[in-house]
This record gives structure tokens, sequence and C-alpha cells, in this order.
């Protein structure tokens, strides 16, 4: 029987697949909306959608929430904001290969923000030290050792690594705490809620904003993004990060930029040069060296025992 850890790590992997594969989708809704309107809109639909799953299969839980499960829940929405915003606005200027890609870097901003903040009282182990350097090599490989030349909207997406890294390294503190589905549902009103504010301050609402709703680029985009990559994928995430590492989970997210570049190949006509292709094998090599040793360590402890 595939353990609890196990079975959260193959999740977790098939969350990364769903966020790689929306970056071309999101790209496209852009050319109609300002990008903090669609993560407004984006979290909104998710919040309705997950609040009424809630009232009508998990109204029980409704006694369990409490004032810390708000402030944890704004906390994970604060950072999730930082990287949606940027993320989303870099992507104005910059190809969703390449944000993919420069979003992996949350897989090194992880255990260095571990180390920084030591009352997580988590250490790296010997393979997850040996799967981070080999994801690092494969994003260096893909962003500054290529001949893809850097712009400002790879600047945007690089401080958006920060706020993910920043809400994997949190949600493995509050998540063992806190109802799973209420403190999705917190983070994500956070999100649409800060999205909302920033769009009104620093973007032009008008008549052609209802007309993009109709889009079909746009509809597509927000159906997927708000259910599957939101809703689900939080959800997911947040109830199975507690069987798992925050240092195992950032090398797992580190495929999402993988997933982004076949995503953009196939569906955007990007290519990815020598070194970038190179740079996906180290990240795939990275999360095989995470979990090899740690499968013989516990069939060499089976044979003495």
């Amino acid at each position: 029987m595939i353990s609890k850890n196990k079975q959260a790590n193959i999740l977790l992997l098939a969350v990364a697949l769903i966020w790689g594969s929306t970056f071309v989708l999101v790209q496209n809704a852009i050319l109609f909306l300002e990008p903090l309107q669609f993560n407004g809109i984006r979290f909104f639909i998710a919040f309705l959608f997950l609040l009424l799953w809630l009232l009508l299969f998990h109204r029980h839980l409704l006694k369990e929430l409490k004032t810390s499960t708000v402030v944890a829940g704004a906390v994970l929405g604060f950072c999730l904001f930082i990287g949606y915003a940027f993320q989303t606005i870099g992507l104005l200027y910059t190809t969703s290969s390449k944000a993919g890609f420069i979003t992996g870097l949350s897989v090194v901003l992880v255990p260095l923000f571990l180390f920084l903040f030591l009352f997580f009282k988590q250490k790296l182990s010997v393979n997850s030290t040996i799967g981070i350097a080999f994801a690092t090599a494969g994003l260096y490989a893909i962003t500054v050792g290529s001949t893809m030349s850097l712009n400002a909207g790879d600047g945007f997406v690089l401080i958006c690594a920060v706020g993910f890294a920043m809400q994997i390294v949190l949600t493995s503190t509050y998540s063992s705490k806190h109802s799973a589905l209420l403190l999705t549902i917190m983070q994500i009103f956070t999100v649409s809620v800060l999205s909302f504010i920033g769009s009104f301050l620093f973007e032009e609402w008008n008549g052609l904003t209802v007309f993009s709703l109709v889009q079909a680029d746009v509809l597509l985009a927000l159906v997927v993004t708000s259910i599957f990559a939101t809703a689900l994928a939080f959800v997911i995430q947040t109830s199975l990060q507690k069987y798992t590492s925050a240092a195992t989970v950032a090398l797992i997210f580190s495929t999402e930029p993988v997933f982004a570049a076949v995503t953009a190949y196939f569906f955007a006509g990007e290519r990815l040069t020598v070194s970038a292709f190179v740079g996906c094998l180290l990240i795939l090599f990275g999360m095989i060296a995470t979990e090899l040793p740690q499968q013989k360590f516990r069939q060499l402890l089976k044979q003495k025992t």
C-alpha cells in the first residue's frame, strides 16, 4: 500500500502539472483583461466555489473557524497575492516558458527561508540537498545560462518566486493546525480582495472589461485557473503538505516550469534552447535524487530487521 507521504507527493506533482499548464492560458487572457483584474475575478470564482462546497458538504467545519485560522489564511493569502500579482504582470513582458522557469526559483528560496526561520524546526536531509543542487543548476541553465536575455518581466516573476516560496514554508506550519478547507478558503479570499484593491487603484475599469469576460480565451482561462488551478489545487496542497516536508514540496513544484515549457511548446509555438532542455533534465534529476535515497534507506532498514 502506498504511504501517505508518497500519495501526497504524487498528488502535489499533479498540482504542479496543472499550474504549469496554465501559463499559456493566462498569457492569452491578459491580452483582454488587466493582470490584477484577471486575478481578482479568478480567485473570487474559486472562493465562491469552495464556499458553496463548504456550506453543502462540510458545514460542520464552521465550528472550527477561529481568529487564528482567519489570520493564518490572510498571511498565506498575502504571500499568494505577491506571487500571482507579479507573475501575471511579468507575463505581459516575458514568455510563458521563461516565467515558468523563473517561478521555479522558489525551489532554491524555500530551503533558504527554512534556514532563516529556524523556529520551523525543519532540517534538510542529504538527499534533499543534492536534489536542490540539481534543481538550482537546472534553473541556472534555463535562465542565466541560456542565450535568452533577461528583461523587466523576468524581474517581476522573480519577485513572485519569493512570494510562492514563503507560501510553501508557511503552509507547512499552518496546515497541521487548521482545517485545510477553511485555511484554503481564507487565503483565496484574501488574494481576491487584495487583487481587486490593487486593480481599482492601478488599473482601468470600463465597458471593455465586461466585454472581455465573454471572450473565449478569457472564459477558458478563468474556468481552468479558478476551479482546477486554484480551488482544487490549493485544497490539495493545504491538505497534503503536512505529510511531507517544505523542501520536498519545493522540489516537486520545481517541475512546474517543465510542464509550462512543454505546454508553451505545443500551444504557443515557443521553443527551448539546448541549455533550457538540459535544465529541464537537471530539474527532473533533482527530484529523482530526492526520492531514491529514501527508498534505498528504507530497504536497508527492512533487510536488517
